[in-house]
Parts: structure tokens; sequence; C-alpha cells
């Protein structure tokens, strides 16, 4: 089974691969997609159980960079860029850490390569109510999830991924089932074998706390020629609230 991705660019520049957070799909990451494109052979993939992409009762790492490895394999691109927002960031460094040789550099986008607290249960509580009730629009679904989430933001940004049925049900795209029972899978660490020698930028939202100074010898330890950017004035959703800075670091580092 094959991820669902969108290709942009030219085929003949370099290979970036643009992989989405968690609850996201590749429609989040559009903003950097275009913006690398000029310059770039993009593939923007939705990861397994997100998107169009396929669902599997298994969400660890090493699973889902098998899944960017098998693409990659299919397109018959030996070497990329990776560039990976929140989960899509640890799912990057897995591609590194389990195949060094695929990767040319690596751009992490506000996560590290540590094991994180539960943070997502109202999300997912909220989500599940919406799932269990037979809902009519879009706005019944904000309603329900307003009793859990206050951020309209965030709302707005989990509502893409509600699609409607031909049949005029809605349903998420997402996997939330698989999610929700492998959410310990999600927040472990990555399966760190060695020290990945890629060039890797680590891009951190100032008012974000997914990376802190406590982060720094984990990250140091295992990619040591990372180098650090710090966005300020935006939080984890940096290349939504800060495309333009966020793009052009990428791009600075990339060229």
């Amino acid at each position: 089974m094959l991820l669902n991705f969108q290709q942009s660019g030219d085929p003949n520049n370099p290979c970036v691969v643009v992989m989405h957070g968690l609850f996201g799909s590749l429609e989040n990451l559009n903003v950097v997609a275009k913006a690398l494109a000029p310059d770039f052979y993009v593939i923007n993939i939705d990861l397994r159980n997100h998107g169009r992409s396929f669902h599997h009762v298994d969400m660890s790492y090493p699973d889902m960079a098998n899944d960017v490895k098998a693409l990659l394999d299919h397109l018959a691109i030996t070497k990329a860029h990776l560039v990976g927002h929140s989960m899509g960031g640890k799912v990057a460094m897995q591609v590194a850490q389990s195949y060094p040789d695929l990767v040319a550099k690596l751009v992490v986008l506000d996560i590290a390569p540590v094991a994180y607290h539960s943070r997502h249960d109202a999300i997912i509580a909220a989500l599940t109510e919406v799932q269990n009730a037979s809902i009519n629009s879009r706005a019944e679904a904000d309603t329900i999830m307003a009793k859990h989430i206050e951020t309209l933001g965030v709302r707005q940004f989990l509502l893409k991924s509600l699609a409607k049925s031909d049949a005029g049900e809605f349903s998420f795209r997402f996997n939330l089932d698989v999610i929700a029972e492998k959410y310990n899978a999600i927040t472990a660490n990555i399966n760190e074998t060695h020290s990945c020698l890629c060039d890797t930028l680590f891009i951190k939202g100032s008012e974000s706390d997914y990376i802190l100074p406590e982060h720094r010898e984990a990250i140091t330890q295992a990619f040591p020629n990372a180098k650090a950017k710090i966005i300020q004035g935006v939080g984890h959703w940096l290349h939504a609230e800060k495309p333009q800075a966020v793009n052009r670091s990428i791009i600075d580092f990339l060229q």
C-alpha cells in the first residue's frame, strides 16, 4: 500500500518530501509545498491513517518511516530532503535514523526526538463525540467540539478533515479509532539507533513548548549536525502563523 501524495515542481530538481502533523493532511503543508515548488521537486504526503492514505492498525514511527521509504522507492527517488511538522517531523527523523543514505537534509518543524506527555485528551474527546453523533453540518460538529476545545483555530483545523460522502454523511478522514488506541506510540520517542550525521535544521515557534532547552542534549545526540532557528511570535503552528518566515528559513537551509 502506497501513501497518497501530491507532487509539484520540476522532477529534475532536488526532491523534498513534506509531512504533516497529527490529525492533519497534506493540505496543511500546501503553504510550504507551494513555496518550495519553484526550486524543488516536492512530494507532499498524507501519512498513514490520515487524509486520503490507507488506514492501518499500527502507528509506530518505524512503520511510518517504512511507508515513506516505500513511496520513494516507487517513485525511483534515491535521495531527498525531508521536511516534517510535529508528528511528521518525528516521521522525518525516523526516516533519517532508519535510512540515512536516503536523506540529504532534514528540516524538523517544532518537535524534538523525545517522548511527550499526553496533550490531546480534549481533542480526542471532542472528535469522538462528533464521530458518535449524527451530524448534518460542519456547524453542528463545531458546536459539539466547542464543549471540549475553546480555541476556534484548533476546531477549524480539525474540521478540515471532516468529509461529506456521496450519501451526505459526515466522517473524519483520519482514522480516529486507531489514533486514539495508538496514541502512546505517537507521543513516544522515535526509534533512535545511532547519531544521524545529515545536516539538520530544527525550527521552533518562540511561544511553543514542544522544543525546550532540556531537549538540547537529545537533539544533539541524535542529530549532531543540527542547527536551530526560532521564529518569533508564533506557537506550534508556525508555518500557518508566519509562512513567509518559515518558508524562507527552509529554503535558505536547503539551498
